[in-house]
């Protein structure tokens, strides 16, 4: 099945999930209810391929790491909220995850450490209001 006719059915069902990759991310379009929840399993470092290691190199080593890894979440965080009456939760359940990425969300985004017990009950108490 297409990456499109898979985000048609997931914008049509709104307690659905769609699990994808990086094309999945960056193919989705989905204002409202629909998606409410982006779950990164890591921080989305860029792959280390030999045009990622010349790149890194010639552009500041560690810190053009840290931009890629910036711009992939702020592009991710922008998919989750799209219009004015948007809302949702956007977890990374690396404990690795940077502080200093946080600068990746806009003014005002909330970032909290929290085990994952206590991320899941508070996503579970988030995804059942109205």
């Amino acid at each position: 099945m297409s990456t499109a006719s898979l985000v048609d059915i997931f914008r049509a069902e709104e307690d659905s999930s769609l699990l994808g990759t990086d094309a999945v991310r960056d193919g989705v379009d989905v204002p409202g209810r629909s998606l409410r929840l982006i779950v990164f399993d890591r921080v989305p470092w860029p792959r280390p391929d030999i045009l990622h290691r010349a790149r890194k190199a010639a552009f500041g080593g560690k810190v053009y790491e840290e931009g890629i890894a910036r711009q992939r979440l702020r592009q991710a965080y922008g998919r989750l909220i799209r219009r004015a009456d948007d809302c949702g939760a956007f977890v990374v359940l690396d404990r690795a995850f940077p502080s200093r990425l946080l600068s990746a969300f806009p003014e005002g985004v909330e970032g909290r450490r929290v085990g994952l017990a206590e991320a899941v009950a508070a996503i579970a108490e988030f995804l059942s209001e109205p």
